[in-house]
Order: C-alpha cells, then sequence, then structure tokens
C-alpha cells in the first residue's frame, strides 16, 4: 500500500510539473493572460478526471464536455488540449473541434439609438467618468481587458499600441474628436498621468468593475441589460465602421482579429434590423 502511495505522489508531482512547464511556454509564447488561465484550467481538468494521456480518454472526456457546456466552450477547452498536446510532442492524439452553428444575425448588439441615448444622459448629468467608458469602447473597438490599460499618456498621443500573440503590435487608434474632448477633461482634473479610468479607490478600474456599472446603467435608465455590457461597444464599433467605411480588411486589422473570417460577422445585421427591413420592404 505504502508503494502505490508513494507512485501516486510522484504520478502527481510528475503532472505538475509538465503542467508549470506548460505555463511558461504559453508565456513565452505571448498568449494572453486570460488564455493562459482558461488553457491551464482545462488541461488539469482533464488531469483531474484521467490518469493517463491517451486518446481513449481524450475521446471520453470530449463526450463529457458535450454533454455539459455549449459548443463554444467544448471547442475552447479542445483547444487549449490540442496546444498542450503540440507541448507534450503527440500531436497524433488531437482532438477535432465540435460544429458550432451560427445564427444569421448578430445577438444583443446595443442599438445606436441606446448608445446615444446612454452617453447623452451620462453627459448631461456629469457622470464623465463613465461618460468616457462608453465612448472609448464604442469610439476605439477596444476589448475592456484593454482599455482598463489605457494611460493618459495614451489619450495625449492619440494611440496605445498592444503586443498580442505571436509578438505582433496592434495600434489602437483614439478619434480626434473623442482625444479633444477627454484631454479637456483631462485638463480640468489636473491629471496628466496614470491609468485612464479609475475607482473611488484611485486605483486602476477592473474588468468585473466595469460590466456590474454598465448593467447598473441599463436598470437606471431602462435599457435592456442583455444589450449593455462591455464587448457590445466593440461590436456596435465594428456596425458602424462598416456602415461608414466598407473596408473588412482594414477592419480585422484595427480589431485585432487573426483571421478576416472573424470580421465577417460584423457583415450581418441585428435581429431587430433584419425585422425593420421586412417590414419596411415586405408589402405584399
Amino acid at each position: 500500500m505504502t508503494m502505490i502511495i508513494i507512485y501516486d505522489r510522484q504520478l502527481y508531482n510528475k503532472r505538475n510539473i509538465m503542467v508549470e512547464k506548460f505555463k511558461d511556454f504559453l508565456v513565452l509564447s505571448n498568449m494572453a493572460e486570460n488564455t493562459i488561465t482558461a488553457y491551464i484550467y482545462a488541461v488539469n481538468d482533464f488531469k483531474s478526471q484521467y490518469k493517463e494521456l491517451t486518446k481513449a480518454n481524450l475521446v471520453l472526456y470530449k463526450a463529457y464536455l458535450i454533454e455539459t457546456f455549449k459548443p463554444k466552450t467544448v471547442n475552447l477547452r479542445i483547444q487549449a488540449l490540442n496546444k498542450y498536446l503540440d507541448f507534450m510532442r503527440k500531436p497524433q492524439l488531437c482532438l477535432k473541434s465540435v460544429k458550432v452553428q451560427q445564427r444569421t444575425y448578430l445577438e444583443n448588439v446595443i442599438s445606436n439609438a441606446d448608445y446615444t441615448f446612454l452617453k447623452n444622459k451620462l453627459k448631461k448629468e456629469n457622470n464623465l467618468e463613465w461618460y468616457f467608458v462608453v465612448r472609448f469602447l464604442a469610439a476605439t473597438g477596444a476589448r475592456v481587458s484593454e482599455l482598463v490599460q489605457l494611460k493618459v499618456e495614451h489619450v495625449n498621443v492619440g494611440h496605445y499600441d498592444i503586443y498580442t500573440k505571436g509578438g505582433k503590435i496592434r495600434r489602437l487608434f483614439i478619434p480626434k474628436k473623442l482625444q479633444e474632448e477627454a484631454q479637456e477633461w483631462l485638463n480640468k482634473n489636473n491629471r496628466d498621468s496614470g491609468y485612464l479610468f479609475l475607482n473611488r479607490f484611485g486605483e486602476r478600474i477592473t474588468t468585473r468593475g466595469i460590466a456590474q456599472q454598465l448593467k447598473s446603467f441599463a436598470v437606471k435608465y431602462g435599457l435592456n441589460p442583455r444589450v449593455v455590457y462591455p464587448h457590445s461597444f466593440r461590436h456596435r464599433y465594428a456596425k458602424n465602421f462598416l456602415e461608414k467605411f466598407n473596408d473588412i480588411s482594414l477592419l480585422a486589422d484595427l480589431m485585432g482579429h487573426e483571421s478576416i473570417e472573424t470580421t465577417r460577422i460584423y457583415l450581418r445585421r441585428t435581429a431587430s434590423e433584419q425585422q425593420a427591413i421586412v417590414n419596411k420592404v415586405i408589402t405584399w
């Protein structure tokens, strides 16, 4: 019995060491922190259920994922495991992703009317901190994780260079009108450096804090909470950009999409837009 316990401990320690090495590998590959966390979680979740890294166990784990989670989550876990398998030099064990049925319309995207209403309400109530949160999300296409990294210095130069996967640099442009408006606000508050958006303690605001506050504003102003969330404004940015400047390749670069296929979703209309067109066009 003692020998079995010692063997199990050695196996457990060896597994932990490999996961740590995998994590180091992901960091060196310049992967986003959130992606690394998701990948490590997936590998640890598999290892908690199966002792051996075999094709049979991987297939069983995939079946468990399909029964338990939505296709998007299933594919994220599979992607993580496949990355780990490549790291372990076992690409022959890689799993195929599951097919995701795509809708023919965009869901839960804030409308221009609601966006305009929200920003105007915030400005009228002199809630300029949150007015600019909403403005920067919608006018730069920033992910919320990128927004919280913005500094006063970035506003002054008019852009923020983001280092992405594979050592690439994506430039987040701040439109001239927004830049000038934000500089005026910052000057009035005697701010010339540091993070742009702060919490009530004077520290950098969190992504969770932004999401929660936006939901509160939705309830306060009678907006649909399902469309008032950080990524919704990034969707709005993309939709508005294509309507005014129909260059999907440029939009893909601006948004930091690795594949233009990801950007093509913005060529679709929202369900409410489709309904409005049908109501207008079909009169027979």
